[in-house]
């Protein structure tokens, strides 16, 4: 399957554009548009990279970036003029991170799965329109890539996205769905389409899908959904490019052990419940 690039778009307009929401304060939405702008592995952004990513006027852009400044949120580099995220977006993370029981229960099974499968295996979470790693275990064998935690994936065209929308609620799934599809044209979001109901059937039956290049050809991966007892939709996913793992291996020895942890996760959280 060739690989799939979706429709350039801008950073987060869907928060710039709460269309009837009047629940949506707008200078908070800006604000958040400004600090999701920042990537990994880029130290620092100028005020005109961050009007061109969320397709702000500049000078609403410089208001907002010292107004986040003097709250701790970004820092400003004089020699450099431009701005690094601050502390205050530290803070917050550790917060997240620290509180999610979810997270620390996973992480025996993670590794057990990394090991047996000698490829990385991630806990996500949703955010927004991708799926954002929160744990990733890796066998002995493996060296440690620069970026784990916090690397993103897209929904619609992986295995741990697919898991997530399956064990959405209907109506959640719906809405998210008609968001997702404003990022292709209408002949690739067919052919997505047919991947998700293909992962939909899987796990259905076997509570795992595969995903065999849908995103990347360089890309084979397994997820499994996992439903907390606050009803927070969460999923794992392992693989690796195709010469570290077989589709055979992926349906019939890594994603039934998947399917298992995730399982087994749920249930731990809903006896601690």
């Amino acid at each position: 399957m060739a690989r799939l690039t979706p429709v350039q778009r801008k950073t987060d307009t869907a928060l710039l554009d709460p269309g009837e929401d009047t629940r949506i304060v707008q200078g908070l939405a800006r604000g958040l548009a400004v600090l999701r702008a920042f990537q990994p592995g880029e130290t620092s952004l100028s005020n005109t990279e961050l009007a061109a990513r969320t397709g702000l006027a500049k000078c609403t852009i410089s208001r907002l970036t010292q107004t986040l400044t003097a709250l701790g949120y970004l820092s400003y580099v004089p020699r450099l003029g431009r701005y690094q995220l601050g502390g205050g977006v530290v803070a917050l993370c550790h917060s997240l991170l620290a509180g999610m029981p979810h997270r620390l229960a996973a992480r025996p099974l993670l590794q057990d799965i990394a090991d047996f499968a000698r490829l990385p295996a991630s806990l996500g979470m949703p955010d927004q329109n991708e799926m954002l790693t929160i744990e990733t275990a890796r066998h002995a064998g493996l060296r440690p890539p620069r970026f784990d935690l916090g690397a993103r994936l897209p929904i619609e065209t992986t295995s741990m996205g697919r898991a997530y929308l399956f064990a959405l609620p209907a109506d959640e799934r719906t809405l998210l769905l008609r968001r997702l599809r404003l990022k292709w044209t209408k002949a690739e979001w067919q052919t997505i389409d047919g991947g998700i109901d293909k992962a939909f059937t899987s796990l259905a039956e076997r509570g795992f899908c595969v995903s065999l290049g849908d995103r990347r050809p360089d890309v084979f991966a397994v997820g499994a959904p996992l439903v907390t007892p606050e009803g927070l939709v969460l999923a794992l996913n392992c693989g690796g490019m195709p010469s570290e793992v077989t589709a055979e291996r992926l349906e019939h020895e890594i994603g039934p052990r998947l399917a298992r942890a995730a399982s087994q996760l749920s249930a731990q959280d809903r006896s601690h419940a």
